[in-house]
């Protein structure tokens, strides 16, 4: 099932869901802090205006998949100011700008977490490209930035990378032009009722 919501509950349940699945994918043993790391992203993400956050469940609500994108109000600090220290506004071009961030995927099936990563992936880009032109800005982790690239999505790297959420996390700009390609190829995995989109 694919559902999207704003709700503060839903937002601690994403920065959970976030920052579990991170250490679970790339860290050998979970960080003391780990209740601290969820707190703060879960601040992060209830100070974000604009902000619209896509899950994925199973028909038994088990959360499988996140994504969360926003329109920049040019105010926020973003994960990319807030991480890389890189101000968004040194990008601008009088250009809409679009952030995507928050992507975890729960350890299952090879083929079922990709459909997961493909159908998340394609409801974050089509709110992207309601604005044609606009920019969109993303910390992805290695293996990440790999797939991406597989998909045909154009990334320009922004800086080196950092350790962060236990990964190796690299920030990057999207083309548009691409992430349109990707949406025109992908779009029926949109659906006008997203609950009736389940995962089973």
């Amino acid at each position: 099932m694919i559902y999207y919501s704003n709700l503060e509950e839903d937002l601690y349940t994403l920065a959970k869901f976030v920052v579990e699945q991170n250490y679970n994918h790339h860290a050998t043993v979970q960080p003391e802090n780990l209740c601290e790391e969820i707190d703060s992203v879960y601040r992060e993400e209830y100070s974000l205006t604009n902000s619209k956050v896509f899950i994925a469940s199973t028909s038994e609500n088990q959360i499988i998949g996140s994504i969360r994108v926003l329109k920049w109000n040019f105010i926020d600090c973003l994960p990319i100011k807030s991480v890389f220290d890189i101000d968004p506004l040194s990008l601008y071009e009088d250009n809409e700008i679009y952030h995507i961030g928050r992507f975890a995927i729960k350890g299952s099936g090879e083929n079922k977490g990709f459909k997961v990563f493909k159908t998340l992936m394609t409801y974050a880009i089509n709110e992207v490209c309601k604005t044609p032109g606009s920019i969109t800005l993303a910390e992805c982790d290695v293996k990440l930035l790999n797939v991406i690239k597989l998909l045909g999505i154009e990334v320009k790297i922004l800086a080196k990378s950092k350790l962060y959420l236990g990964s190796e996390t690299i920030p990057v700009l999207l083309s548009y032009s691409s992430l349109r390609n990707f949406l025109s190829k992908n779009k029926e995995l949109i659906k006008q009722d997203h609950k009736n989109y389940t995962f089973a």
